[in-house]
């Protein structure tokens, strides 16, 4: 038996579209300022790309079509900041989930206090990024008055050893501050995963004899692969912008020099301004990218919510 749908009343669409409207409108303001902040420039960004456009030589000024960028792919320096850039990334990224899985599993448990441990272990998270920097810049590396050398002082005696840890290792202590920084962000991301577990299935297990590292391995790990999966693209989408960790602990010396930092440098120091507007356009679609691999696994753990 079919059914054939009645058109709506003359004045039911105008009421809709009047609710419609009414509905949409505050959100208006929200919209044009975001396209303000965000677009406007970035359309700038990308006409400034496509010109030759040099502070030092003014008189150069002219269309440049994709010279810019064919400069900044064939540019060994900025192919050097790029493998840098990846080299940084993956390792910040890796790192801060190993760790962090392994806090979220500990903070899965229950115990006296865990509340108060769960917010101090979120607090460098919390930190501002220079802030941060600044900390293990003097703080710790500092090789007359820092942490890691009083350590190996009080536990070798005054004739220990007084590395100098940013000279003698530039990208471990790049890549070690970043990863003190992320770790408390894969923890909550992760022990968010962990609490959306059936409580059910993990009964089961144990009725069943199962171990805690077969539980991890065939039940946990499994559930996590999305929880996972989220927390290195967020990682990446970010860590790839970083520029406050390099900028402060190294300046971009000894071979730390990333993307961000070499796009500063081609701009503020060279004042070549289409070339660095081209790598920056460049390190928006990478992170659109990735941006979009990132929207695509929180749409999938929605709608898994949803239909638990």
């Amino acid at each position: 038996m079919t059914t054939v749908s009645m058109p709506a009343p003359a004045g039911v669409r105008p009421r809709r579209a009047a609710g419609r409207w009414a509905r949409r409108g505050p959100l208006l303001p929200a919209l044009l300022f975001t396209i303000v902040v965000t677009q406007l420039p970035f359309l700038a960004t990308l006409v400034i790309s496509f010109t030759d456009w040099n502070a030092l030589y003014p008189d150069r000024r002219g269309f440049a079509a994709f010279g810019n960028y064919t400069a900044v792919l064939s540019d060994p320096q900025l192919r050097s900041s790029i493998l840098t850039t990846v080299i940084l990334t993956v390792s910040v990224v890796l790192v801060s989930l190993v760790l962090g899985l392994a806090i979220a599993l500990l903070l899965d448990r229950r115990f006296h206090g865990r509340a108060i441990v769960r917010t101090m272990l979120i607090a460098p998270f919390l930190v501002v990024p220079v802030a941060a920097a600044l900390l293990w810049k003097h703080a710790l590396y500092n090789p007359e008055y820092g942490l890691f050398n009083g350590i190996l002082t009080g536990i070798f005696g005054q004739g220990a050893a007084q590395p100098d840890w940013i000279s003698d290792a530039p990208m471990f202590s790049v890549v070690a501050s970043l990863v003190w920084q992320w770790t408390p962000f894969m923890m909550l991301i992760l022990l968010a995963g962990l609490q959306s577990r059936s409580p059910e299935v993990l009964e089961a297990a144990r009725v069943d004899g199962a171990s805690a590292f077969a539980v991890f391995r065939h039940i946990t790990l499994p559930h996590l692969r999305q929880y996972l999966e989220l927390g290195a693209l967020l990682g990446c989408i970010y860590i790839v912008q970083n520029f406050d960790a390099v900028f402060t602990i190294t300046a971009g010396g000894l071979g730390t020099a990333n993307l961000p930092y070499t796009i500063y440098q081609t701009f503020y120091q060279a004042h070549d301004y289409g070339r660095a507007s081209a790598a920056g356009v460049i390190v928006v679609i990478g992170s659109m990218i990735v941006a979009t691999f990132a929207l695509r696994v929180v749409s999938s753990l929605l709608k898994q919510e949803a239909d638990r």
